[in-house]
């Protein structure tokens, strides 16, 4: 089933307003666990879990920044 345009604009809304902070203070948190890695190592893992973040929602943000094509 196809997300409309109107419903893949308002999850993409909530995704990035309400999921994205908290990914973040879940990465912060779980790379604060451990011993601080070298900063290469450090950024490495940051823009890793940056990309893998947002793989599953490709297709929600994919045309959002666009005209509504249904009009």
């Amino acid at each position: 089933m196809a997300l409309s345009y109107k419903a893949r604009r308002r999850w993409s809304l909530v995704i990035l307003l309400i999921g994205l902070p908290l990914y973040v203070v879940v990465a912060v948190g779980v790379i604060g666990l451990f011993n601080r890695p070298p900063i290469w190592l450090e950024l490495l893992i940051y823009v890793s879990l940056g990309v893998l973040w947002a793989l599953p929602f490709k297709f929600i943000f994919r045309g959002i920044g666009q005209a509504d094509p249904n009009q």
